[in-house]
């Protein structure tokens, strides 16, 4: 792994994403609450491992398994090493996965090849380009054509730009979603960084043309607590706590008429298999695969994902689902609090 050195003179984006990077292996959620939705336990077994069909679709693409790699780094030299090496796992496992925010490359031209990277190590596979709300149609473009991205993410992160000391939230997101929308060619998620979504946010993407929604709940990495520890007084650390958990989200988004995405602290195949049951067509991992590879390398986030994936069927037979369709019919229950929030949201069980 690099050191802390920055190629890139005069350029505080690197810094800035050396220390997410960093930071992001101390501040994590305390719990997603998907731990706290249960199957009902089947004892005599209709389907077989081998009997199970793992594939879905979203993005206009079909996949043979749900996983797929979220949104982490990009912008320093450190990032680029990482970018690499996770682009080469998706390849090998036929993951989707999604860079960083480009908005550094953007800003810094010489900064593309820490993006660029994850296309040359996976010249054939899916790959998101990511861009934050407030850019333009031209960025949007110019963030796709840089990877030859397959589609856009473009993330949504209020907390994140209120706390962060470079950061600044002004009121035309919206605006700019539709307009991208609009213009570009390749699929849109919208999706937040680990604050979750309320059914009202998901009520309004359709009407600015938007269809996919990765909820992004906490529960995972916590950017309220990294822009606090990047803060001289941790002014805003009250907010630690602050969004919808991965759980909450997803029963905020029964209504959605599109697509859902699930990210948000996963950290094992159940909390997969409870993501899906609950709705998602697709489940993203991020901080628990970004802690694997720094700490104990490449290989060791690779074979982890490989048996995810090869736990996954076997998950789905324990529950006598054949597919993601039949997972969906499977009995559930839930522990009290989430049956209180729901309650009190008036939201639908799924």
């Amino acid at each position: 792994m690099p050191t802390n050195k920055h190629p890139y003179p005069n350029n505080p984006y690197s810094r800035r994403k050396d220390e997410h990077m960093a930071l992001a292996t101390r501040f994590t959620g305390t719990g997603n609450q998907l731990n706290q939705i249960h199957f009902v336990h089947q004892s005599l077994p209709t389907v077989a491992a081998d009997q199970v069909d793992l594939s879905t679709s979203f993005l206009g693409q079909h996949f043979p398994t749900p996983l797929y790699i979220n949104a982490m780094t990009g912008g320093s030299a450190r990032a680029k090493v990482v970018n690499g090496q996770l682009a080469t796992i998706a390849a090998r496992l036929h993951l989707p996965m999604a860079v960083g925010s480009l908005s550094a490359a953007l800003k810094v031209p010489a900064l593309a090849e820490t993006f660029t990277i994850a296309r040359e190590n996976n010249p054939d596979g899916f790959l998101m380009a990511n861009i934050g709300a407030d850019k333009t149609v031209a960025d949007a473009e110019q963030a796709i054509a840089l990877i030859g991205a397959d589609a856009l993410q473009i993330h949504l992160n209020t907390v994140q730009e209120t706390i962060m000391p470079e950061g600044q939230v002004v009121p035309n997101w919206r605006a700019h979603i539709q307009a991208i929308a609009a213009a570009v060619s390749v699929p849109i998620v919208v999706k937040e960084v680990g604050f979750g979504m309320s059914r009202d946010t998901l009520t309004a993407l359709p009407r600015i043309g938007i269809t996919t929604a990765d909820i992004s709940g906490r529960g995972g990495t916590n950017f309220a607590e990294i822009e606090n520890a990047r803060r001289p007084g941790r002014d805003f650390a009250y907010l630690a706590d602050w969004g919808l958990t991965t759980a909450q989200s997803l029963l905020e988004s029964q209504d959605f008429p599109g697509t859902v995405l699930a990210s948000g602290g996963i950290s094992d195949p159940l909390q997969v298999l409870t993501a899906l049951r609950l709705g998602a067509s697709g489940v993203g991992v991020a901080g628990w695969l970004l802690r694997t590879l720094l700490d104990q390398g490449p290989e060791a986030a690779e074979e982890q994902l490989r048996t995810w994936l090869a736990q996954l069927p076997q998950l789905m037979a324990l529950v006598n689902a054949a597919n993601l369709s039949a997972l969906k019919k499977q009995p559930i229950w839930y522990d009290e609090p989430l049956l209180s929030y729901a309650q009190q949201r008036r939201l639908s069980l799924p």
